[in-house]
């Protein structure tokens, strides 16, 4: 058993996560942590034993992946079953209120959801041009730039390469911010970080369930969130790198 802690965490906070757990792993798809036990200061997992990760493996993920993505989700910003109100994103040190929604739109979702949110959030700590980009590009968003017919996907939400353990039974899921959104979300979380053999993950992605034209242009702005709530908790580096990613997206 694996034991995840933490005193006085927001209400719900772990029930959240088991939530979110149990609805990727109904998906069928990718394999996820079993979930113990859950308290309001714990979480109690399955312990996984790691190995090194293999092209084959890799292969094996990004098929998996697309699979899970499939099950699909009532809306953008839904939250799993069991689960009500919003959820969190970040470390489990100090997460991020990570708004839910039902929105039809994904371009509603995330202007509404995510970057208005965001850029609130970043007030005194990212400079002025940079909460003005960022307000721009959430209107956009909101108007329909980027909207098209991919259905609500069912995402891990925070697919960075840490939540990726690589077990004798393959890629497995952990620590989840679990939600209905856009599968290209979490494909770019997992290029935001470096994950090994990604190239491989993401041709065999494309292969089960191909993605639209594009997709690899659109990666930064899936990563706006992710920067961003970095940089709320963080500052420093990641103000600049959010920065940058506002540059190349207005460019």
């Amino acid at each position: 058993m694996f034991r995840k802690t933490r005193p006085h965490a927001p209400a719900g906070f772990f029930a959240c996560e088991a939530a979110g757990l149990a609805w990727l792993r109904d998906a069928g798809g990718t394999p996820v942590v079993r979930v113990l036990d859950v308290g309001e200061d714990h979480l109690d997992l399955e312990r996984l034993v790691p190995v090194p990760p293999t092209r084959d493996a890799a292969v094996a993920f990004g098929r998996s992946l697309a699979r899970t993505h499939a099950a699909g989700a009532p809306a953008f910003g839904a939250v799993p079953p069991g689960w009500e109100g919003d959820a969190w994103f970040g470390p489990l040190d100090a997460p991020l209120v990570m708004a839910a929604g039902d929105d039809e739109r994904w371009g509603t979702f995330l202007a509404e959801r995510r970057l208005r949110p965001l850029a609130d959030q970043l007030v005194g700590i990212a400079p002025t041009s940079v909460l003005d980009r960022l307000a721009r590009v959430a209107d956009r968003a909101r108007a329909g730039a980027w909207d098209d017919d991919e259905p609500p996907a069912r995402l891990h939400g925070d697919l960075w390469a840490g939540n990726v353990m690589w077990t004798p039974q393959g890629a497995t899921l952990i620590d989840p911010a679990a939600h209905g959104g856009h599968r290209e979300t979490d494909l770019a979380m997992l290029a935001l970080f470096g994950l090994p053999h990604l190239d491989d993950v993401l041709a065999a992605y494309d292969d089960e369930r191909p993605l639209r034209p594009g997709w690899r242009r659109r990666t930064t702005l899936h990563q706006l969130y992710p920067v961003g709530v970095h940089a709320v908790l963080f500052g420093g580096h990641y103000v600049a790198q959010l920065d940058r990613l506002l540059t190349s997206l207005h460019a």
